[in-house]
């Protein structure tokens, strides 16, 4: 989806919670408020997206891990061998 589109639609969402709010609250008419305006962003939509952080084991952690792929390579071999 695009980045324009996703605005406006949470612009417009505002614009009723803002409604909403206002009968909540009592008044009796809602201010008239001029919609938000959409800026135009210039994202193309090729752009890289942010990368993540990548995240280290610890020699503990992929040993364990190690450990759990050959018993789990034990338990496929013993079952295919039945």
């Amino acid at each position: 989806m695009q980045l324009s589109k996703i605005l406006a639609e949470i612009d417009l969402e505002i614009s009723r919670l803002e409604q909403a709010r206002t009968l909540l609250a009592g008044e009796s008419e809602p201010a008239a408020k001029k919609p938000r305006k959409v800026k135009a962003v210039s994202v193309s939509e090729d752009a890289p997206t942010k990368r993540k952080k990548k995240r280290n084991l610890s020699p503990e952690g992929r040993k364990r891990i190690a450990e759990a792929v050959r018993r789990r390579w034990e338990l496929q071999k013993k079952a295919a061998a039945k």
